[in-house]
């Protein structure tokens, strides 16, 4: 399937396609694609066994298996089965068969506490799977791809029953977004007044743990009908270095302006026209970080990784961020060997000056590589990187008249 294009918003937005990962149509069943390897995916099933997972409230696997490639339900075990792992932000995508008459749902943050809850969905909101033609008097928040009993999917164009489907699930910083077939269904916040109010108007409205969660299991559902799946695979979205409300997690070194806006990141230069920096308290060693910073004045700044700060004075790495047709996603090292990695004069045209974009980082050991706006910059390795671990770091360089914003810093751990 190629992927398309998609713009996100609403309104018309809901009947284009979205861009999932690079499926191959020679690629075998429940295996990882090297871009999607590269992406960060995992596999929640390889095909064999279900070691990642297990049953809610109960011991075995009773009613669940692997069989010819496929993660089974045969609809008798009356169980559920969760992930044996948290997620908080991540992507799901999972391909499903179901027969007819067959009902079914997916939930996420699922409480793994029977003793206090005695299923998994009095906890975990639930994106709903349905052979919808046997049920054409349901509710339209209980069809295919709704949030059951919450959230209406969008005209879902799910299959006849027996033929697989294609699902997608994206929960960030307390938003979540349905796709069923390439289409984008719906998309809901938690936490929200609205959400609230739609609590008290559901089946929910006396269970008071439910949707609460911020972080928790997957479970697939066990509603006493036979069920397929097959390609379970997850990215998780990582940890957010920034609250969007205040400084808490880091530390300013030097006179320079650091402080929020509009829930914004914002740095800027001060009296003095010097470096500035601010830098996290925790330290990392090996991730993968994406930011995303949109250039004011000349922009001139940069992210340092594995670094540490006496005053202003830096040692570590620095992927730069800087005006058009200086490097932009290079690596520089500080008091040390200079330039480690220029870009080609060919990839200046991938920073967007004045407008938002994605830097990506990933180091694991020795390899360092960047991403700017999704293309590759820079591929290396660095013994001496190799040996550091320190802090994240923004940069405000000297010589005034900038100004740099950020948002949506997060970091997987690797």
């Amino acid at each position: 399937m190629k992927p398309i294009a998609f713009l996100g918003g609403l309104g018309l937005s809901f009947f284009l396609l979205y861009p999932l990962l690079t499926i191959s149509q020679n690629l075998p069943d429940n295996v990882l694609s090297r871009t999607e390897a590269a992406e960060g995916w995992e596999l929640l099933f390889d095909g064999k066994n279900l070691n990642q997972w297990e049953k809610f409230g109960a011991e075995g696997l009773e009613g669940w298996e692997a069989v010819e490639g496929e993660l089974r339900c045969t609809g008798e075990s009356g169980g559920d089965l969760i992930t044996k792992a948290d997620f908080d932000h991540f992507e799901l995508s999972l391909e499903w068969n179901i027969p007819a008459g067959g009902n079914s749902g997916i939930m996420f943050h699922v409480v793994n506490d029977p003793k206090k809850y005695n299923a998994t969905y009095v906890t975990g909101p639930e994106y709903q799977l349905l052979d919808d033609a046997a049920y054409a008097d349901a509710n339209p928040k209980n069809l295919t791809g709704g949030n059951y009993d919450m959230h209406a999917p969008y005209q879902p164009p799910v299959k006849k029953a027996g033929e697989w489907n294609h699902t997608r699930i994206r929960v960030e910083d307390g938003m979540v977004t349905h796709w069923l077939n390439g289409r984008k269904l719906l998309s809901y916040e938690l936490w929200t007044e609205d959400w609230e109010k739609r609590v008290k108007k559901s089946k929910w409205k006396k269970h008071e743990g439910y949707g609460k969660a911020t972080t928790g299991r997957i479970a697939l559902q066990d509603h006493d009908h036979p069920i397929r799946f097959r390609n379970l695979k997850i990215k998780s979205l990582g940890n957010s270095l920034y609250n969007g409300q205040d400084l808490q997690g880091w530390k300013i070194h030097g006179t320079e302006k650091w402080y929020v806006e509009e829930g914004e990141l914002v740095c800027e230069s001060g009296p003095d026209e010097a470096y500035g920096y601010l830098a996290t308290e925790k330290t990392y060693k090996n991730f993968d970080l994406r930011v995303e910073f949109r250039q004011e004045a000349n922009g001139n700044s940069g992210v340092f990784f594995r670094s540490s700060l006496e005053g202003t004075k830096i040692s570590g790495w620095q992927v730069e961020v800087a005006p058009p047709d200086h490097d932009t996603g290079g690596i520089y090292e500080s008091y040390g060997r200079g330039w480690l990695q220029q870009i080609p004069p060919a990839k200046e045209k991938f920073l967007l000056m004045g407008s938002w974009n994605t830097l990506r980082v990933r180091v694991v050991g020795q390899h360092v590589e960047t991403w700017l706006n999704g293309h590759k910059m820079v591929d290396f390795h660095d013994a001496k990187i190799g040996e550091a671990m320190g802090s994240f770091a923004l940069q405000i360089h000297d010589g005034g008249g900038i100004k740099v914003r950020w948002r949506n810093l997060r970091v997987i751990e690797l």
